[in-house]
């Protein structure tokens, strides 16, 4: 990722993911200026969220296929 942090709206979840687990990491060493660790710590709430609403989209779309009693199919929502 270049030096220009992308909107997080904008990143995948994966790409959210991975740049979460990168602030984690760089926030555990605690050698960050204070400055730069709540900036870091900002960013990371906001890509927290991101994944959040990414994983609730997502089990919102997965549906299980049920075979109805006269062999038609039909969708339910996953538990």
């Amino acid at each position: 990722m270049s030096d220009t942090k992308r909107d997080v709206s904008s990143l995948s979840f994966e790409e959210a993911l991975a740049e979460l687990e990168q602030i984690v990491r760089g926030l555990e060493t605690g050698q960050q200026k204070l400055e730069d660790a709540i900036n870091a710590y900002e960013r990371g709430a906001a890509l927290r969220r991101h994944c959040e609403t990414k994983l609730t989209e997502a089990e919102t779309r997965v549906a299980a296929i049920v075979q109805n009693a006269d062999g038609s199919l039909s969708t339910r929502p996953l538990e």
